[in-house]
């Protein structure tokens, strides 16, 4: 128990101590594609050969067409774990490994860490690549209240060479994951509380996804209503969740729109305050909104500091949740995700620490986020109470999409480790039915418009 309560008093202290690998050099536009990947990576490998260097984006096996399996025309899929981390050697790799990871190593029974090898195969098409270098040339500008993103030429990475935490988490916002996708069924799953003797929860959905500045061209913030992202919500399972519906709109300087359609009053309710630390409807109080992906929402509750650069085994790569051969279920153990639906690789990471600012608040006052340096998506972080004891641990895993010739926001999973239960997130596994979709232009698909996401569009297709 003495060990337990020192694990999770273990705050940003821990963190400070990463040390700033890189990224204090005076990178320019001109080493974008050279030195540099066009993502502002280091296109190097480390020292020791075990982060190779990077390639490019990695094409699928020859014969993928979409709705074939992606695990299976993976060129890695046959790979299999270097080593096993657990808690009888967790010290030995803890150089390596975040403070939340070391925790459930320690703490939960049983857990353990398959690494396999690395394969850096997150890339960006040519035309993000060119719009990022007009970020880097200053176009990518934080509004004057501090977080906003006032100005960049989207999409593209506005900070390729982030000085501060809230370019950088800037990044992953923004990051090109096509121009939208329909996720056909999406599983969500929440354990039980322990000991409790009922099984877990498992949600299922269609959720549509439009960027409306990630068509091919060059579009500021400003452009299409200020809307970063607009995303629609539908619920097929379980019974008493059916009819549920939602469209939730993000912009890039100001709070967000939330409108839910509930099937008992037939009417569609605007929903003020769905957003920052409020519980995601159907998940017991589990499930705060901008826990997604680690972290995902407005930034501006929060000062956010870049510390630095690191090695870490982080989630990457996990075709094992988007494998439509397999069955979700059989890696779902009680306290975690069993290893069977897990995968780790060695990457470069950023740290960014987020604590909340003077005058507001959030059920999480302070916590830690992890990017992985070629994609700038969400790999890992960790949650604090308000006590600074460590909360919730997330881990998230950047994939290749192979239609987009970029890496997206793949499969999610986060541990409680006050309340006991796990939230596995973005599972298409097993479900035999339409493989989760990328558009790169809106013109493939009718509901990627501003309008279908409006709420009197919400009401009409909800009441069909």
């Amino acid at each position: 128990m003495k060990m337990k309560l020192e694990l999770m008093k273990v705050g940003a202290t821990a963190i400070a101590l990463v040390a700033a690998m890189s990224g204090s050099w005076a990178a320019g536009p001109e080493d974008l594609g050279k030195s540099l990947t066009p993502s502002g990576a280091e296109m190097s490998g480390n020292s020791d050969g075990t982060i190779p260097a990077w390639t490019g984006a990695e094409p699928p096996r020859a014969g993928w067409s979409y709705g074939k399996n992606r695990k299976t025309y993976w060129p890695h899929s046959d790979d299999k774990p270097l080593f096993i981390i657990d808690a009888s050697n967790v010290d030995k790799y803890a150089d390596h490994l975040t403070v939340g990871e070391i925790a459930l190593l320690k703490t939960k029974k049983g857990y353990t860490m398959p690494v396999y090898p690395t394969h850096r195969d997150c890339g960006i098409p040519d035309f993000v690549a060119k719009n990022t270098v007009l970020n880097a040339q200053g176009r990518g500008k934080i509004g004057a209240d501090g977080w906003s993103l006032e100005d960049a030429a989207l999409p593209g990475i506005p900070f390729p060479f982030p000085k501060t935490g809230i370019e950088a988490i800037w990044n992953w916002l923004t990051k090109y994951q096509g121009v939208g996708n329909e996720e056909g069924r999406a599983v969500s799953y929440l354990s039980a509380p322990p000991g409790s003797g009922r099984d877990g929860l498992a949600y299922v959905s269609n959720d549509v996804f439009f960027y409306p500045n990630a068509q091919k061209g060059t579009f500021s913030p400003k452009d299409n209503g200020g809307v970063e992202i607009a995303g629609h919500y539908n619920a097929l399972e379980p019974a008493s969740q059916l009819g549920f519906a939602s469209n939730q709109t993000y912009y890039y300087n100001k709070d967000n729109e939330s409108y839910a359609y509930f099937p008992g009053q037939r009417r569609v309710r605007r929903q003020p305050s769905y957003g920052y630390d409020a519980p995601i409807i159907g998940f017991e109080n589990q499930y705060p909104v901008d826990d997604q992906q680690v972290f995902y929402g407005n930034p501006d509750r929060y000062n956010w500091k870049l510390v630095g650069k690191k090695e870490l085994y982080v989630s990457y790569n996990n075709f094992l949740a988007w494998d439509s051969t397999g069955d979700y279920k059989q890696d779902l153990g009680p306290d975690y995700v069993k290893p069977s639906g897990r995968r780790y690789e060695l990457h470069r990471v950023w740290v960014l620490e987020a604590t909340v600012k003077d005058g507001v608040r959030h059920s999480a006052p302070k916590r830690t986020v992890y990017l992985d340096e070629d994609s700038w998506m969400t790999v890992a972080g960790e949650d604090y109470d308000a006590k600074g004891n460590l909360w919730r641990v997330h881990e998230a895993s950047p994939t290749p999409a192979y239609e987009l010739g970029a890496c997206v926001a793949g499969t999610y999973v986060f541990n409680d480790l006050i309340s006991g239960r796990y939230v596995w997130d973005q599972i298409w596994s097993g479900q035999g039915t339409k493989d989760t979709r990328f558009f790169t232009d809106r013109s493939q698909d009718p509901r990627l418009s501003l309008d279908w996401f409006s709420p009197e569009n919400l009401r009409a297709i909800s009441e069909r």
